[in-house]
């Protein structure tokens, strides 16, 4: 299991991006696949601040959550 390298501000951050995100997926209803990818990115911006862990930054072993 991966250990926690997002910190609370990063997350918040990441949350609130994933929910801009998510709520312009929504409004790109005239191009399907664009609203499908921007909803994607969206989720995995929420899923790395609800779980705070990031794959990314452990493959370049950032660490925000110190």
């Amino acid at each position: 299991m991966s250990s926690r390298n997002v910190g609370w501000r990063d997350a918040g951050v990441r949350g609130f991006i994933g929910g801009v995100l998510l709520l312009n997926s929504a409004a790109l209803q005239d191009r399907p696949l664009l609203a499908l990818a921007v909803g994607f990115i969206g989720l995995i911006f929420i899923g790395t601040a609800l779980f705070r862990t990031c794959p990314v930054y452990t493959l370049l072993h950032i660490n925000s959550g110190t």
